[in-house]
């Protein structure tokens, strides 16, 4: 059960009720999490857009796989939920690659350096090792694609950390940390 209550369309702020329709007109639907953020004007505001940045950044795979490292890496059942129904639905991994990921790994080689990278930078919070920044380049990712990962990792803390205070109230095909 949520700590933090999801609000009803009367509770939530009528600064956030535009970001939230738009986020419905995009997604189809409004995840739980949107609406908690939406109690914040800031903090949705905040999440859209860096979203929206950095959509524009890595392929939808390499970023599905980063959000369920990271989840992982955070315990966010709310974000290992929802990234896994992206990952197999949008993103269409296979269910192997989705556990890999989880575990920081691809079976790409390119997308397995990004996101060995993505799962070392949330675990050490940033304090990598030079071989880890040499690893990521010599797959090929460019200084600036490195700031791109680093970006989609504090994207999903962030909707981690909101997630695991809240504790959500899951909308999704219910995935857990623990099952790893």
């Amino acid at each position: 059960m949520s700590r933090i209550a999801i609000p009803t369309t009367e509770q939530t702020p009528a600064a956030s009720l535009p970001i939230l329709e738009a986020v419905g007109k995009q997604l189809g639907v409004v995840p739980n999490l949107f609406k908690v953020e939406a109690l914040s004007t800031a903090a949705l505001e905040a999440h859209v857009s860096l979203n929206t940045a950095v959509n524009k950044t890595l392929d939808a795979r390499t970023r599905e796989r980063i959000a369920l490292a990271v989840a992982q890496v955070n315990g966010c059942d709310y974000c290992l939920s929802a990234h896994t129904y992206l990952a197999a639905n949008v993103a269409k991994l296979d269910a192997a690659e989705i556990a890999a990921a989880r575990q920081g790994h691809s079976a790409d080689v390119k997308a397995d350096a990004a996101v060995a990278f993505a799962k070392k930078v949330a675990e050490l919070r940033g304090q990598v090792a030079n071989a880890d920044l040499a690893a990521v380049r010599e797959a090929g990712f460019s200084d600036a694609q490195v700031i791109e990962i680093v970006a989609n990792v504090a994207l999903n803390t962030l909707t981690n950390l909101v997630n695991n205070v809240a504790h959500t109230d899951i909308d999704f095909p219910v995935v857990t940390a623990r099952a790893a």
